[in-house]
């Protein structure tokens, strides 16, 4: 018999099904046994009653929580079961693994008159063992969501004519700033982990690609341990060719973003609000624009902020979370493109304005930087001279010889997948990672 999926055996009634899946609650009387299946679709109620089905009772004595089971029965409609109204009647039921007590807890347990309150575990506590702590229906409705993100975009960028590619994560130089890269043994030589896909997507526009997108895994060696960063994730880049400005750039991401969003919240809206309390907000275009000089402007005259001279060619972490306060009361918007960085806060190979200005942007969503794009450098010279300037000329010499030959003028970007989950859900980034990765997490 073919299994059924829960979602559908709910509507079943009076059909025969298969369901299959994890014990998640287990309620076993005197006369009567009820047990609450779940697979990653939904649950529903298994009754059983114990008179009719002697057969039944020594598997029900030995289930405990969280054991894999495959029950087969007949589908009944009842409107006292507050589980959907329906329940199924089991003819047999098969113990395909017994759970061993759990050495977490998945979720904070309130008090009653015979038991204390079980808090809930650490989130590290939790990731030790995160095959169990992922079979919450919380937490795979964040990879639901996640799932819908991603292929949302895709399935956008394919409409517009994009290919999809897959780029080398082992590469021979130590990539775009020749630090915070991981080393690795290469048989007789060093290669590194890729810090993204950056030199691939440009060399795809040399190859004439046009249009181009990846996502895949990106690495940085960070020892950061804020609640943003992580040493692996995973990188939704593009790259397209003949724009006329970064600010097509910044057009088509915007653009991209609200089409994502509206699936989203087409499909998972109401679910996202009812479990993580968090609003998927449509976002009106064109998105708002500011210069990092009229950006920190604003926040001084606003809210008093301020940061040296220093520190204003560049974005503080700071200024990120309060510009957040200022777009929604000026813009009534969630997201800031914010342009005008100093050349020497950006990376080499973005293109420069007649007064030396990069010709790209950060953008910003509810206070946390999720890109950095812009147009790229695809004049062979020019190119060749900032390399220099930054000292990083042997470095990227194979990445230069791209230019040598024809390159159309393009620009890109990157998006954290995981840090979008974060927060459009409103986790930590820990919970947004199927398995996070950071300088003191390895396993699982």
């Amino acid at each position: 018999m073919d299994r059924t999926y829960i979602a559908q055996a709910i509507r079943s009634a009076g059909e025969r099904v298969l369901v299959q899946g994890f014990v998640d609650n287990l309620r076993d009387s005197k006369h009567m046994a009820f047990i609450v299946l779940r697979d990653i679709t939904e649950k529903i109620q298994v009754t059983v009653e114990k008179e009719s089905h002697p057969e039944l009772l020594e598997t029900i004595s030995r289930l405990t929580n969280d054991s894999v089971i495959s029950v087969t029965g007949v589908v009944r409609q009842d409107e006292y079961v507050k589980l959907h109204g329906v329940e199924i009647e089991p003819q047999s039921i098969q113990i395909e693994s017994l759970a061993e007590p759990l050495p977490i807890t998945r979720k904070t347990i309130p008090a009653t008159r015979k038991k204390a309150a079980l808090e809930r575990s650490s989130i590290d506590q939790r990731i030790d063992y995160r095959w169990i702590d992922l079979r919450t229906e919380e937490n795979q409705l964040i990879f639901k969501v996640q799932t819908e993100m991603v292929n949302s975009m895709r399935r956008y960028l394919l409409e517009q004519g994009f290919m999809e590619i897959h780029t080398p994560k082992l590469i021979g130089t130590a990539s775009e700033s020749g630090a915070d890269v991981f080393k690795v043994e290469y048989f007789d030589r060093d290669a590194y982990l890729a810090q993204s896909p950056q030199f691939y997507k440009q060399m795809a526009m040399a190859s004439g690609f046009d249009r181009i997108f990846e996502v895949g895994p990106v690495f940085r060696a960070e020892k950061s341990y804020t609640n943003r960063h992580t040493t692996e994730f995973t990188g939704f880049d593009l790259e397209f060719s003949f724009v006329r400005s970064y600010r097509d750039v910044m057009d088509q991401e915007a653009k991209l973003l609200a089409h994502m969003l509206g699936e989203v919240k087409e499909k998972y809206g109401s679910q996202i609000k009812e479990t993580f309390g968090a609003e998927v907000i449509l976002p009106a275009l064109p998105f708002p624009v500011m210069d990092l000089k009229d950006l920190y402007a604003q926040l001084e005259s606003r809210y008093g902020y301020t940061v040296a001279e220093s520190e204003k060619g560049d974005l503080t972490t700071e200024a990120e979370q309060l510009s957040y306060k200022l777009v929604q009361e000026v813009y009534g918007h969630e997201f800031l493109f914010v342009t005008g960085f100093d050349a020497e806060k950006r990376a080499f190979y973005h293109m420069r304005d007649e007064h030396g200005v990069p010709m790209g942007y950060d953008l910003i969503w509810r206070g946390v930087e999720i890109t950095t794009g812009a147009q790229r450098e695809h004049r062979y010279e020019i190119l060749k001279k900032q390399a220099e300037e930054k000292g990083l000329y042997e470095d990227v010499r194979f990445y230069l010889e791209f230019f040598r030959y024809g390159c159309p003028p393009h620009g890109g970007y990157g998006l954290g997948v995981d840090r979008l989950t974060m927060l459009l859900l409103g986790v930590g980034i820990k919970e947004a990672m199927f398995i996070f990765r950071g300088p003191n997490r390895l396993n699982p």
